[in-house]
Order: C-alpha cells, then structure tokens, then sequence
C-alpha cells in the first residue's frame, strides 16, 4: 500500500492553535506529512497562488494526495475518517455521546471567547509575551471559559472523557491563554492545562514555534 503523500501549511511563526490542533492531529496519528509555512505577516495567505489551492484563504490547510482542506475542524475529522482506529490512534472518544460532546466543545471554542482570543493571542501561548490586563469584555469571555471548564473537568482530572482526545488539546490551548500569562485560573483548570501540554505531540509543536517564532 502506498504511503500518502501529507502536506500541511502552517503559519510561520507558529502561533496558530488551529494549525497547531491539526499538527497534534497528525503527530497523533503518527503520519508522515511536510511543513509548508506561510507568511501571515507578508499576506501570503491572499496571494493566488494559495488562493489557488485554499477556499478559505487561511491556514491551516491540508493536503492528502489530491484532496486539499482548509479549516482545522473539517482537517481533523477528515484524518479521523481516513486513518480510522484500531490501525491509527483515535482522535475523538469511542462514545457516540462523548463524540458528540467533543465536536459540541471544538466548535464553541472556535466561535467564542473573542475577546480574550484577541487579548491573549498565539504570542503568549507559543513566544511567552505579556499584554495589558484583560478589559471587562475579555474577563466576562474568560469567566464564561471557567464555569463550563469546571463543569467538566474534576479536581485532578487529565482527560475530559476517561481518555485523551483532540478537544483536550483545543482546551487546554484556551485555559493556556490565562494559565501561561500568569491570568487567574483555578488550581484544577490550571493543572490540567498543564497536563495537556506535556503531551509529546505537543512538545512537538512548541519546539517547531521556538525554531521559527
């Protein structure tokens, strides 16, 4: 069987989480692919050639053989489909209710929190910068963030659904924004936004940022 043949554009510095869930979707899947960065900064993201190949224009994208894939959501789902367990690591938890709630948590965390996604950006998850305190809009979107992460995760708990899913790592990447800027965060969110990004998937991650941030 031949290898496919896996391409992912990041950005180039690496501060994008939606390039980065993707990222830790592959090393998880433990599939082969090549980096192609792309200068945010300089708009390559709008030059034709990209516009060429990306419907939306953003990264991240994908592309595997001859299929090409914008938007990380849709990225992730796609390898689940294509390098489904027992023979690939499983993104999404075997419950069909637990799926359901994982995919229910990635799209929140993608349409919400924008204040505090503005005012704790990819620079302090990935470059250890410091911004001003947070505005009284950016605090409501971090205490909306908190309540639903204690509804879900225990004192002590490391995984949201009994084991380890791609929506921890999109969790953990949000509760970082306060947790890494030193924002207050309760002991139980901090230790497992802590725990999350030990993961060797992760570290890969944060290593490919200290290279090229």
């Amino acid at each position: 069987m031949n290898r496919p043949l896996i391409k992912l554009w990041t950005d180039a510095s690496f501060y994008s989480p939606y390039a980065m869930s993707v990222y830790v979707a592959l090393r998880e899947k433990g599939l082969s692919f090549t980096l192609q960065p792309v200068d945010l900064a300089q708009q390559q993201q709008r030059a034709p050639e990209y516009a060429a190949l990306s419907l939306t224009r953003r990264v991240p994208m994908l592309a595997l053989d001859e299929m090409r894939l914008s938007e990380s959501s849709a990225i992730v789902e796609y390898l689940e489909e294509c390098f489904p367990a027992p023979d690939y690591k499983r993104l999404y938890p075997r419950d069909r209710e637990k799926r359901a709630r994982a995919r229910e948590l990635q799209a929140w965390l993608r349409s919400d929190f924008m204040p505090l996604r503005q005012q704790r950006p990819g620079e302090v998850l990935f470059a250890g910068k410091k911004y001003s305190p947070l505005t009284e809009d950016a605090r409501q979107s971090a205490a909306t963030l908190i309540e639903g992460a204690q509804r879900l995760l225990g004192a002590g708990q490391q995984n949201l659904f009994g084991e380890w899913s791609i929506a921890d790592t999109d969790l953990a990447v949000m509760l970082n924004r306060l947790a890494l800027h030193g924002d207050e965060l309760p002991d139980n969110l901090a230790y497992y936004a802590w725990f999350q990004w030990q993961r060797a998937s992760v570290q890969l991650w944060l290593a490919e940022a200290g290279k090229n941030g």
